[in-house]
């Protein structure tokens, strides 16, 4: 029989801010909510923005005034939106107008005269170049004689073309929730991501464990651009030419199986499976195929799968923006009508256009991560189902000309995927109750391609007005986290029957394909044909093509109730209440700030010399169930 991956935890944070409890999904489609679903969502978002505190369970300005939720809502609505999705990028990042870097100046003297200067002797080159002429001033100074000149580099500044992105919302610094010294930001990321989706699912890690043996438990999460800031490789790379010096952390905590190694070491105290895929943008999809592989093999019942990416940083933007692939500040102007001289801001809100007249995506951070668990063990745990992963799809392009370039693959991946959910859900299903997560990078080429892509893919297999939304809108392109931030959202679709509208857009380009796609500007209630199945869908530079099958929660109930009969699953039902009453009580302290971060330095370390290994197990230290060697005849047929 095989194992159904369910989703029954999800959590992070991205520029839309908390995803546990679909906060990140609730802020992007704000304006369709229900009040009380709005007023705790901006609530949340209030307290994680510093803009109000809470006192004894009170929502307080900071200066101490007492706020009922519809106060906060009217007093604060206008600043959370303008400090949460994407914007102009803030200054606690870089400064966009006055980006450092370093000019080279050529100095001789003048008029035919040496060139002379006083320095310290310990800042003098080593060697000494050949045409300097020193003279000791005294026991510290020397004065330098040049007849040739020579070249310097010097401070400067200049504004960058590229001035938005898809940042954490305003004043919410995950350094702040634990001891992260020296922990490069795409780390802190991790590790608070991780503990959302890990408290999400309203049952205790070490209960968890209880249930478990020790190897079946992996964890597969990575970044596509590593850690870049100066705690990481940044400061590894620029340290000599700044002078400075390489610390012993910079190196291992730049590595982009870091993610992973982090949430083993600091977060699970895991001794199971672990693995960093990368696939440029389709990263996460190709972590979330291994988790889910290894559920339907057998290998693993819990499985922790997510990526983490802080991407927001000048070498990042030089090197996508020389690329030609960014939204530029001219390119916004030219699609807005502004005259180059034009003194007003682009709509930097706006920057990223999926499938409307767009010129580059919008870089973004984020950390998402799913808790998946093979259906038996979700049963027995009583843990709440959010979804099932069925199935992700990976292909390559072929042979390229350009490596950045879309291609073929992308519609095997696609084909492929809606064919496998027909099979599982049925025609009609997918037919009348799919939406796509598309890609949606908001490249001029993207809009053609993509659409031209998905347009074939539903004519081929008879499906009219398929829905189509892309979370990139919102939240910008996070490249390994990217398929997370849209697959998080399609959880927020499935529990809320709502498909985010593509709002940055004012219309549909005009080379875009749609003669079966229906792309709406609005959000989109589903109520005569509710949602079951959504397609994810990832494209990455150098031919990294994935798509995947997401089943919402109504369907995997159905298959579970087939599964285990109607007893069996009214008894997981009850169990089921606890679990949602528990995630209640951690999402109420989060939305009052207290987001009871697991960071376990040091603790419980495990002594090799205490295992206790025979012919048939390992017993590990610290786990209740021992690791037993598995009986292994696959290729007993081939022995005498």
């Amino acid at each position: 029989m095989s194992r159904l991956p369910v989703i029954v935890g999800f959590g992070g944070y991205n520029a839309a801010g908390r995803s546990s409890s679909h906060h990140a999904f609730r802020r992007m489609v704000l304006e369709s909510l229900d009040s009380q679903s709005r007023q705790e969502t901006l609530a949340g978002l209030a307290v994680m923005m510093k803009l109000v505190k809470v006192v004894d369970g009170q929502y307080q300005t900071p200066e101490g005034t007492p706020l009922t939720l519809a106060e906060l809502e009217s007093r604060f609505t206008d600043a959370i939106i303008a400090g949460t999705l994407i914007r102009r990028i803030e200054k606690r990042y870089l400064d966009v107008d006055a980006a450092p870097w370093q000019k080279n100046l050529n100095l001789t003297g003048t008029a035919g005269k040496p060139l002379e200067f006083i320095t310290l002797r310990k800042h003098l080159p080593e060697p000494l170049p050949s045409d300097w002429i020193v003279e000791e001033l005294n026991e510290t100074d020397v004065q330098v004689t040049l007849y040739d000149g020579c070249d310097i580099k010097v401070d400067s500044f200049r504004a960058l073309p590229v001035k938005s992105a898809g940042q954490l919302p305003t004043g919410f610094d995950p350094a702040e929730l634990y001891a992260s010294r020296f922990h490069p930001r795409g780390l802190q990321m991790a590790v608070v991501a991780a503990t959302d989706a890990l408290r999400s699912t309203g049952i205790e890690w070490s209960t968890i464990l209880e249930h478990v043996a020790p190897d079946e438990v992996a964890v597969y999460a990575s970044s596509a651009m590593s850690q870049l800031d100066e705690n990481s490789f940044g400061g590894l790379m620029q340290s000599r030419l700044k002078g400075g010096r390489v610390t012993a952390k910079q190196l291992a905590l730049g590595l982009n199986s870091m993610p992973a190694d982090f949430i083993n070491a600091y977060v699970l105290g895991s001794v199971g499976s672990t693995g960093s895929i990368t696939g440029a943008c389709a990263s996460f999809l190709y972590n979330l195929q291994k988790g889910i592989e290894q559920i339907g093999a057998g290998k693993a019942r819990v499985v922790i799968v997510g990526n983490s990416e802080a991407p927001i940083n000048q070498e990042c933007i030089d090197g996508y923006g020389a690329m030609g692939a960014l939204a530029t500040e001219d390119g916004l102007r030219q699609i807005e009508g502004r005259e180059q001289g034009d003194q007003n801001e682009v709509d930097w809100r706006r920057a990223s256009r999926p499938f409307g007249q767009n010129c580059g995506f919008t870089l973004a951070e984020s950390a998402q991560f799913v808790v998946l668990m093979d259906d038996a063990l979700a049963l027995e745990l009583g843990a709440d189902i959010h979804g099932a992963v069925t199935d992700v799809f990976v292909n390559a392009d072929g042979f390229k000309k350009s490596i950045s370039a879309p291609g073929p693959g992308n519609y095997l991946t696609m084909a492929k995927a809606v064919a496998s959910a027909m099979q599982i859900v049925g025609e009609e299903s997918v037919r009348l109750r799919s939406f796509v997560h598309a890609h949606g990078s908001s490249t001029p080429a993207n809009r053609v391609t993509e659409s031209e892509l998905l347009d074939r893919i539903a004519g081929t297999f008879g499906i009219a007005d398929w829905p189509v939304t892309a979370a990139k809108a919102y939240v910008g392109h996070a490249l390994a986290s990217a398929s997370a931030d849209q697959l998080i959202s399609a959880l927020g679709s499935f529990k809320y029957q709502l498909i985010p509208g593509i709002k940055t857009i004012d219309a549909i380009a005009d080379d875009v394909h749609r003669q079966h796609l229906s792309i709406s500007l609005v959000d989109v209630p589903r109520t005569a044909q509710p949602l079951e199945v959504c397609f994810i869908n990832s494209k990455g530079f150098g031919g990294n093509n994935a798509s995947g099958v997401v089943l919402a929660p109504e369907v995997v109930e159905r298959m579970l109730r087939k599964r285990y009969g109607a007893e069996s699953f009214a008894a997981y039902c009850d169990r089921r209440e606890h679990t949602r009453a528990a995630a209640q009580q951690y999402d109420q302290r989060a939305l009052h700030g207290q987001f009871d971060i697991l960071y376990n330095f040091g603790n419980d370390q495990i002594d090799d010399r205490q295992l206790r290994i025979t012919p048939e197990k390992i017993q590990v230290p610290g786990f209740s169930r021992p690791l037993m060697f598995s009986k292994d005849s696959r290729y007993s047929d081939m022995l005498d």
